[in-house]
């Protein structure tokens, strides 16, 4: 069978397993800075400004989300840069931050107060729940790489298309 020079290899359904295990690699580094300052942030409401744990757990969560996006944005998925930044962060925000606010709200009414764990113990369970949908998201459809062109008849070259005529 001759191949068709006309059509380009299929692209690949995503990046290769290497590339994948690199970028949960990197994922998972922002997202333990991400825990950081989601704890930080729960501790100084709850503790600190005796907000209560759930309302503290929302904001605390929203405030890893922004961190770890602009992580995300140059370091993670720096490769696919298809899209604006600001529609990414809506995004981002509307899947992986709106999924992290209500699985860590949900998880922590249950873990807190229904089980009686410690709030920060039961928040590092709720983040390792949510964290393995959240690449998931953000890998096939916040930071999607831009799909390839799969037929070269699409792309007409400049010296095929017509010339422009001005002189009318």
């Amino acid at each position: 069978m001759v191949a068709n020079p006309l059509i380009t290899n299929p692209p690949t359904p995503g990046d290769s397993w290497r590339t994948t295990g690199v970028r949960w690699l990197k994922f998972n580094a922002v997202g333990g800075i991400g825990i950081a300052v989601q704890l930080l942030v729960l501790a100084g409401l709850k503790t600190g400004l005796h907000f209560d744990y759930l309302i503290a757990t929302a904001l605390a969560v929203e405030a890893a989300v922004v961190h770890n996006y602009l992580w995300h944005e140059r370091f993670t998925w720096a490769d696919r840069t298809s899209e604006a930044g600001f529609v990414r962060f809506i995004k981002f925000n509307m899947t992986t931050g709106a999924f992290s606010i209500v699985g860590n709200v949900v998880l922590m009414k249950l873990l807190v107060g229904v089980l009686a764990l410690h709030y920060l113990v039961a928040n590092g369970i709720t983040i390792a729940v949510c964290s393995i949908v959240n690449f998931a998201v953000s890998n096939t459809f916040v930071f999607r790489a831009k799909p390839q062109k799969r037929c070269l008849l699409l792309q007409i070259p400049s010296r095929l298309k017509p010339a422009r005529n001005d002189s009318h």
